[in-house]
C-alpha cells in the first residue's frame, strides 16, 4: 500500500523568523488600511486567507467578509513576502532532521509526498525556496489558495494524488505531519494518520492531547519517523 505523505510548512519543515508575519502586515495595511490585532494574533495551524478574514474582523473592517478583498490582501503578501525572507534581519532555517528525512523518503517507490498547508501556495513555494528545499520536489500539494477550511486540505490533496496512486486514497494510506493540533485533526475527515512534531509553538504534551498517531520533539530520529509513517 503506497502511503500520501504530506507535510505542512511553517513549524514543522522551517522557521522564518517572522517574515510571514511581517508581510501579512504591510498587505493588510497597504490594502485595507488596517493590520488589526496583529501583534497578539496566533498564526499557527490556520490558513493565509484565514488569517486575512480574522484580522480584519477582530478591526471591525466593513469588507471582511469580502473574498476580493482577501485575495488583493493575500496578492500583496506574495509580492511583499520574497524581500521579507531576504531582509538582512530574519534568519530563516530548516529544522533539524528535515532534509534528511525528505531524502530518504525520496528513495523510496512505495509513496508520494506533497505539502498540506495554510500557505497560499506562492507563499509555500517562497519560503521553501528562501531555506533551500527545492519545492518542485513535492509531487502534490493542498494550499490556503485551495481552501480556507484547513479541513477542507486533505481531500483535496487526496484527489490531487489519485494519478499518482491509482485512486483517491483515505484512512492510514494518508500521513499528515505537521506542529500544531490542526494538523492532527485536519485530516479527520478522511481517516488520515497525523504525526505531530513539537518545532512549532506547541510542546510534546499539548500535542499528545488531540491524540496524533505519534508525537516527535523534531525530525532528528529519521528511522523512527519513518517507521511511524510506514507502520
Amino acid at each position: 500500500m503506497k502511503k500520501l505523505i504530506l507535510f505542512d510548512v511553517d513549524g514543522t519543515l522551517l522557521w522564518t523568523d517572522g517574515a510571514g508575519r511581517a508581510a501579512i502586515r504591510q498587505a493588510l495595511i497597504h490594502e485595507m488600511g488596517t493590520a488589526g490585532p496583529i501583534d497578539d494574533f496566533a498564526f499557527a495551524g490556520k490558513t493565509d486567507p484565514q488569517i486575512v478574514r480574522e484580522l480584519l474582523r477582530a478591526a471591525a473592517h466593513p469588507n471582511a467578509d469580502s473574498n476580493s478583498h482577501a485575495e488583493r490582501v493575500c496578492q500583496r503578501y506574495a509580492e511583499v513576502l520574497e524581500s521579507e525572507l531576504r531582509a538582512p534581519q530574519r534568519s530563516v532555517r530548516v529544522f533539524q532532521g528535515v532534509r534528511t528525512l525528505l531524502a530518504r523518503l525520496k528513495t523510496r517507490d512505495d509513496c508520494v509526498v506533497g505539502l498540506l498547508t495554510g500557505n497560499i501556495e506562492v507563499g509555500a513555494r517562497l519560503k521553501l525556496s528562501a531555506v533551500g528545499i527545492d519545492p518542485d520536489q513535492f509531487q502534490i500539494g493542498a494550499y490556503g489558495s485551495d481552501a480556507m477550511d484547513r479541513a477542507e486540505l486533505p481531500l483535496i490533496a487526496a484527489e490531487r494524488a489519485a494519478p499518482l496512486l491509482g485512486h483517491v486514497p483515505r484512512g492510514e494510506e494518508v500521513v499528515i505531519l505537521g506542529d500544531t493540533p490542526s494538523d492532527v485533526t485536519c485530516g479527520h475527515g478522511i481517516g488520515a494518520r497525523a504525526i505531530a512534531v513539537a518545532t512549532g509553538p506547541f510542546s510534546i504534551e499539548e500535542l499528545e492531547a488531540f491524540e496524533p498517531y505519534a508525537v516527535f520533539p523534531d525530525f532528528t530520529d529519521t528511522a523512527a519517523v519513518v517507521a511511524a509513517i510506514f507502520k
